[in-house]
């Protein structure tokens, strides 16, 4: 018999703890969360407010939330499938969608608590970076109010790799235009060029209005008609163009400003017409299969028979 050497012994295994569940299932970076949500004990109870940005299979979620000791607390929240509401019907997970839920966040959040009027963000979206400097402190936002100043929120990505263009901070751009002092600069937004550390704040605005979705359908109808029509059926059922991709943002972006409150929820009614079908006794599934017997050896009676 081989020596087989103990790798791990009793004291290791009655000493191991397991990791938090969410982080056994990867959806919680709890190192993360702990810088987002930890208060300086000096300002008391005063929540640090999160704007967080998940991503779906079908949308784009943006919400605002603080921590307390028993669980989160949403203030508000913006779903992309809201914006057929204000036009937009298609493209509900790219880009441009991304910067409209962030922007209709902001400004459902700021009209709740009283600052749409006093902070109403960047109305020409030039894709620059906003920020203003009072003492030793730097606001995200065009001007401070002497007397209000500035929502701050802190962004929350989740477990999202946060590459250079990623959709994300098409949100976080949307928010910040919105009117919210979020900290940010524009070295992960489309335009950054690492190498040359300089950013082409055109090429950020051309992909807010959807630029690069009508490139690819002029480049795709051009060369793979059949594609085109397949990829791009519910763009052509809405009759979303390439060329009016532009005008059709800037109309849901003005909407969104015009009136950001949420809808009217719905009474939900339930289908009362649905009635589970009864089980059957025990005596009535024996006869069931009884009848199945008798059916099948008058068959093979009558095969014999022919």
């Amino acid at each position: 018999m081989t020596f087989v050497k103990l790798q791990k012994s009793k004291a290791y295994f009655k000493r191991y703890q397991v990791k938090f569940r969410r982080r056994r299932e990867g959806k919680t970076d709890y190192r993360q969360r702990k810088r987002l949500c930890c208060q300086a004990k000096n300002k008391y109870q005063s929540p640090k407010y999160r704007f967080v940005v998940r991503f779906t299979n079908k949308q784009v979620i943006c919400q605002i939330a603080y921590s307390l000791i028993d669980g989160d607390r949403i203030l508000t929240s913006a779903s992309s499938n809201e914006l057929p509401r204000y036009g937009l019907s298609v493209g509900l997970k790219n880009y441009a969608a991304a910067y409209c839920t962030g922007l209709l966040c902001a400004r459902r959040l700021l009209q709740k608590v009283g600052l749409d009027d006093v902070y109403e963000g960047n109305d020409e979206v030039d894709g620059n970076v906003v920020s203003t400097t009072i003492g030793k402190t730097t606001y995200y936002v065009d001007e401070v109010d002497e007397d209000k100043r500035p929502f701050r929120a802190l962004l929350d990505v989740g477990v999202k790799t946060t590459s250079t263009g990623c959709r994300i901070f098409g949100a976080l751009k949307g928010a910040a235009d919105g009117g919210l002092d979020i900290p940010h600069s524009e070295k992960r937004f489309p335009g950054y060029d690492r190498d040359s550390k300089e950013y082409d704040a055109d090429m950020h605005r051309e992909r807010i209005f959807g630029g690069h979705v009508g490139e690819y359908m002029e480049y795709l109808e051009e060369e793979d008609n059949t594609k085109y029509q397949a990829q791009f059926a519910a763009y052509l059922e809405n009759d979303v163009e390439a060329d009016g991709l532009e005008e059709l943002y800037e109309s849901v972006h003005e909407k969104i400003r015009e009136d950001p409150s949420p809808s009217e929820k719905k009474a939900f009614s339930p289908d009362k017409s649905f009635k589970r079908t009864a089980k059957l006794t025990l005596e009535e599934r024996k006869a069931r299969v009884q009848a199945k017997k008798d059916a099948k050896n008058a068959e093979l009676e009558a095969e014999d028979d022919e």
